[in-house]
């Protein structure tokens, strides 16, 4: 499967308050032309994403590539870690989301290891999961499972929705930060989401806006020293209100990137995407403390 792009979902990012970069009004929203484009694309991922499901259902194995070189590696690679040479080496778990498996990041795991990613795996939590802190802190005990493997101190964590929030919650409140060197979030309820009130189950309760998680979230973090990225759409058909998909806590070093046209399935597939996740944990992206409201991204 390829990675899809359009021209018209170009990211943009920013660390104030919601203002030009912001969702469009959801109804104008409807009738673009390349939100059209991106609701079909969802439901074709979404109908690829159910054949391929099966595949991720066993935990995946780290298998660092020692012949990844970055001397031998194309041009367009070098270049990505010109800055940084050794961010090729660290470690890139990804963390899927609700009623799902690491099978969602079938091209971007593919994507990144092409891209120079020495060692990426996923992890995969129970489907019996029912409280936020206990799947942060099985994700903890991976990690540091990853950290003694690789003989790396710290890793980067990608997360797709509830993955992203239970990553965020093991930085922010169980001390994740010591080995955690940065975390993206993809469609991720950083202030919940309505649709959470459908679905009454001790987990979805915790995802629903004003929750107590989500007020432990909203506490004071002084010292957190894991820079956060969220990635959030116009077109999120799960993360409502769109904006709930932002990551806003001052004492976080938070920089949240919009994408239009893109749906929440599409999210881990998405060329747009891919690039960005690619180029923050090369650290060609870094959060700006006292930004402007919007500033473009390269």
């Amino acid at each position: 499967m390829h990675p899809l792009s359009d021209p018209e979902s170009d990211p943009a990012s920013h660390t104030g308050a919601v203002g030009p970069g912001a969702p469009r009004h959801p109804v104008r929203s409807l009738l673009t032309l390349a939100t059209l484009t991106g609701g079909l694309t969802e439901l074709a991922l979404v109908g690829a994403h159910a054949l391929i499901y099966p595949l991720g259902t066993r935990t995946e194995r780290l298998r660092p590539d020692p012949r990844c070189r970055p001397g031998e590696q194309p041009p367009a690679v070098r270049a990505l870690f010109a800055a940084d040479p050794l961010a090729a080496r660290v470690p890139v778990v990804l963390v899927h989301g609700l009623i799902d498996n690491h099978s969602v990041f079938a091209v971007m795991r593919r994507s990144l290891r092409r891209r120079g990613f020495t060692s990426v795996c996923s992890w995969n939590y129970s489907p019996l999961l029912a409280d936020v802190a206990r799947g942060a802190a099985d994700l903890g005990a991976h990690l540091e499972r990853v950290c003694e493997q690789t003989g790396h101190e710290r890793v980067h964590v990608v997360g797709h929705s509830l993955g992203g929030l239970l990553a965020r919650y093991h930085v922010q409140r169980q001390g994740g930060d010591r080995h955690v060197e940065s975390l993206v979030t993809l469609g991720t309820p950083h202030q919940g989401s309505v649709l959470a009130h459908l679905l009454p189950t001790p987990l979805v309760r915790q995802l629903r806006p004003g929750s107590a998680v989500l007020q432990e979230l909203a506490e004071p973090a002084p010292g957190i020293r894991t820079p956060v990225t969220a990635i959030y759409s116009d077109l999120d058909q799960v993360v409502l209100p769109t904006s709930a998909g932002r990551c806003d806590h001052p004492d976080l070093q938070a920089r949240n990137v919009l994408v239009r046209g893109i749906g929440h399935m599409s999210l881990p597939f998405h060329r747009t995407v891919l690039d960005e996740v690619a180029a923050t944990l090369a650290g060609r992206r870094r959060p700006q403390i006292a930004a402007p409201a919007r500033a473009a991204v390269a």
